[in-house]
């Protein structure tokens, strides 16, 4: 039996004739009708009575109709699920990030996603940039937005560099430095320095001790603390100065960014398996790529 067998069926018991089913289904009625009986005999059942005047279903064929009626419900139905997925607008997304630098624009960016795709299941991970990497290789996540892990950049995701984020002094906003402007990294000798776990983003931390390095400065570490914000709760309780990016503080407060000189940045990038299979992957993708040529993640 094959679905085509079915349809045959399906036809000559809504019209109760054979002739009218074959106009509909376009063959010929001997053919039909030989379909109908090779049914019917894997059936092992009769399903139409049949005679000179007229065709009527036997209960058994009544049976056969509405299961007919629900199957090719259930078969349309998932032809259409599996066009819709293949297109990205059903399916799952897993989508991990850090979690200072995409504060700004993340919300706004997964609404519009939601509008295009509300059948997309979206499931958000926040995660340490190089815990980003791992899973996004390993197939865990469907794609990132995270800092770039060198250790990481040989398993084989591709990665894309949305933005950079100036490197910045944190300092109380009654603090004399906070009333200058931007603060030589050379300057930061002998200063209290809170600085953001090293297991949270090896690549910030290790790119702010270079920075030191260049300047000839040995930074006196007094705090690694696993938050950003606990950072800059320190910096306001006074005991420290933090270096962070200037996504930290979005607006002034009680603590005060002041830029680093000379310029020292760290990246943002969207990050994604070369061999990923997910249309909704592929369509959110396509959208934090739209948006960055638009500047709307700024």
């Amino acid at each position: 039996m094959d679905l085509r067998h079915l349809r045959y069926f399906q036809a000559v018991a809504e019209e109760l004739s054979f002739s009218k089913a074959g106009q509909r289904l376009r063959i010929a009625q001997p053919a039909l009708s030989r379909a109908v009986a090779e049914l019917e005999e894997e059936m092992g059942a009769m399903l139409f009575d049949r005679t000179h005047r007229q065709v009527r279903l036997t209960p058994a064929g009544e049976v056969l109709l509405r299961e007919c009626g629900v199957l090719f419900e259930r078969i349309d139905e998932s032809v259409r699920r599996v066009r819709e997925t293949a297109r990205g607008e059903l399916g799952e997304l897993r989508v991990g990030y850090i979690g200072p630098p995409t504060e700004r624009f993340l919300g706004p960016l997964l609404r519009e996603f939601r509008l295009r795709h509300p059948g997309v299941k979206v499931l958000l991970e926040e995660r340490t940039p190089e815990r980003v990497w791992e899973m996004v290789s390993k197939g865990r996540l469907s794609i990132g937005l995270t800092r770039p892990v060198r250790a990481h950049e040989d398993l084989g995701p591709r990665s894309k560099l949305l933005l950079e984020e100036r490197l910045c002094l944190a300092v109380p906003a009654g603090h004399a430095l906070a009333q200058g402007g931007g603060v030589p990294w050379k300057k930061l000798k002998g200063l209290p320095l809170i600085l953001l776990a090293r297991r949270e983003g090896a690549g910030s931390h290790d790119a702010i001790l270079a920075a030191c390095h260049e300047a000839g400065v040995i930074p006196e570490v007094v705090r690694t603390p696993s938050l950003m914000g606990t950072i800059l709760k320190y910096v306001e309780a006074g005991a420290g100065f933090g270096v962070v990016p200037e996504c930290a503080v979005k607006e002034p407060g009680e603590v005060v960014l002041l830029p680093l000189v000379p310029r020292r940045c760290i990246p943002l990038v969207l990050v994604w398996s070369k061999d990923s299979d997910n249309p909704a992957a592929d369509a959110f993708r396509e959208l934090v790529l739209a948006w960055h040529a638009a500047g709307k993640l700024k």
